[in-house]
């Protein structure tokens, strides 16, 4: 997305957790915790996976608009488990990705991976409804926030038992990182023009640090990518339009991972 549609996001996404606050306090999200153990460790199952693929429930996008308008989240990430994803990332932004909240309590007893609430987080409101939705990690985008804020947010995150996938874009974004991190993600895709390299997660890796689990974003297409990532040291792949466009996202997941054994 272009940095004007993602002004426009952040923009409305504030509006949006106004309108939340105001039907469900954050007290009463706070009351609904209950035990903060955190159940699945995205960084452990991506540590232990021998593919490492980050299976996504998109409904559509900003720039390719609808995908899988009636994909049903109540079948689909049980058939991603069931093909050998490592983990799953739930879309949970209404507006500009057809996503909701609920996707996550939905899909959550159908399966046993880890889930990442992918939304524009700027807020502590949207840490504890991750954790009463069950999520088990979410996803701060750099380029929506500031380092202070970023840090603040993953700090709250850990808290609250809550793993932290931090993504970047461009090298000035490094100063993100922080202590409270577990995994860097590199998104792939220009935030001015919507193009998507997978050279850019190359370019980057060498200026991360080794101590964290590194993750490559969009635009992987072919499972030879995969493999070539996976030597240069990334251990997770976030996939999820080359999946949800296919009548089966299941069986499409499955001949990918097959095909990345084939590659490695």
């Amino acid at each position: 997305m272009n940095q004007d549609i993602l002004t426009d996001i952040i923009a409305h996404k504030r509006k949006e957790l106004v309108t939340q606050e105001a039907a469900v306090s954050m007290s009463l999200l706070e009351s609904h915790i209950g035990d903060t153990t955190a159940k699945h460790s995205m960084r452990q199952s991506l540590l232990s996976s021998s593919t490492g693929i980050i299976a996504e429930f998109k409904r559509r996008s900003p720039s390719k608009g609808w995908i899988n308008q009636e994909a049903d989240v109540s079948v689909i990430p049980h058939s991603y488990e069931q093909a050998g994803a490592a983990a799953l990332s739930i879309l949970t932004d209404e507006m500009f990705f057809g996503g909701f909240l609920k996707d996550i309590r939905i899909a959550r007893p159908t399966v046993n991976l880890p889930i990442l609430r992918k939304d524009f987080i700027i807020s502590r409101y949207q840490l504890l409804q991750a954790k009463v939705t069950q999520a088990d990690a979410i996803l701060l985008i750099a380029a929506a926030l500031t380092p202070d804020e970023c840090r603040t947010l993953a700090r709250e995150a850990h808290k609250l038992q809550l793993e932290v996938l931090l993504e970047l874009h461009r090298e000035e974004e490094l100063e993100y990182i922080n202590e409270y991190v577990d995994m860097i993600g590199i998104n792939n895709r220009n935030l001015g023009t919507f193009h998507t390299d997978t050279e850019n997660s190359f370019r980057l890796i060498e200026k991360l640090p080794k101590d964290k689990v590194l993750v490559s974003e969009s635009g992987i297409s072919h499972p030879e990518t995969v493999a070539r990532l996976r030597e240069a040291g990334f251990r997770g792949f976030l996939i999820g339009e080359n999946f949800m466009k296919t009548e089966n996202p299941g069986t499409a997941l499955s001949q990918f991972i097959h095909h990345i054994h084939s590659a490695l």
